[in-house]
């Protein structure tokens, strides 16, 4: 009976150290596990590479940005943090500021341009956010219509090789000359495949289009640089493209940043709660008349 006891006893004892032993282990993988939680979460923060930035510099061309003032704004009251708008003038500079490390992100461009930016100078800037569609226009301060355009007239358009081939099918829709290709192809003036009248195309920086009306009967004008200038797009061009055509989606104009950047938990609230916003699209709407679009 004694022995029975005995072994009784021994049992119990072991029986009691497994548990304890199994509930020990269970606290250890329960701490463990919080733990993980907590490092997972510091490396989450610490992979954001804006996180600890107190001003985002942004990188605009022209001098008109007050969707982007009103933007950092709310931003800052929003979330302590500063917008810096950093001012460019020529359309190549954002971009080259962005992989310098200049600013952190820019709208300035759209997808095409982009696109063709990155192909030449092999870099990988990324898109985050669409804003707007802005459609090029055709302005003159000698004729009010197409029609009364003589034959040889000069033409100024983007030098650059995404609103150059742009303009070239502007004029095209517009009935002054003929290309081959279509919407979003890198032509140049040696793609113009019809010329009846003679006209000489001239190409100069998309920031000097505007300024040249005084020297040349036309010239192409992107929308930025037009209200720059004093116009309003959709009351001063003598022709202006369709934005609602499927085919100009291509210039849809975005927010861009590095890939490094690119999930940025800073950037996504930025674009989701301050940028895609009716206040926005108010703003960009009275500032523009109309002449740019908000896609979002």
């Amino acid at each position: 009976m004694k022995n029975i006891t005995k072994i009784a006893l021994g049992l119990a004892i072991i029986l009691g150290l497994t548990s304890c032993s199994s509930n020990n282990q269970s606290a250890k993988n329960d701490n463990a596990e919080k733990s993980a939680q907590t490092e997972e979460s510091k490396t989450d923060n610490s992979t954001d590479p804006l996180a600890d930035k107190d001003v985002i510099k942004l990188g605009v061309c022209g001098e008109n940005n007050e969707d982007w003032d009103d933007v950092a704004k709310r931003f800052k009251e929003g979330t302590g943090k500063e917008i810096e708008l950093v001012k460019f003038t020529d359309y190549r500079e954002p971009n080259e500021a962005l992989l310098s490390g200049d600013i952190d992100i820019n709208a300035f461009q759209h997808k095409k341009f982009l696109e063709d930016f990155n192909k030449v100078a092999g870099s990988d800037i990324v898109s985050i956010a669409d804003t707007s569609i802005a459609p090029l226009g055709i302005y003159s301060s000698k004729i009010k219509d197409l029609k009364d355009l003589k034959d040889g007239a000069k033409i100024a358009i983007p030098d650059d090789a995404t609103n150059g081939a742009r303009s070239l099918f502007l004029l095209q829709s517009a009935g002054l000359i003929k290309v081959s290709g279509k919407d979003g192809d890198a032509i140049t003036i040696n793609e113009i495949t019809e010329n009846p009248r003679n006209f000489e195309i001239i190409e100069l920086s998309a920031s000097q289009t505007a300024r040249s009306l005084d020297d040349v009967d036309i010239a192409c004008v992107n929308s930025g640089m037009a209200v720059d200038a004093g116009f309003i797009p959709t009351q001063d061009a003598i022709y202006l493209e369709d934005h609602k055509d499927p085919n100009k989606g291509i210039y849809v104009n975005i927010i861009a940043t590095t890939k490094a950047n690119k999930d940025s938990k800073i950037l996504k609230d930025l674009v989701d709660n301050y940028y895609h916003t009716d206040e926005t699209k108010k703003i960009i709407e009275e500032i523009s008349k109309g002449s740019s679009i908000p896609v979002w």
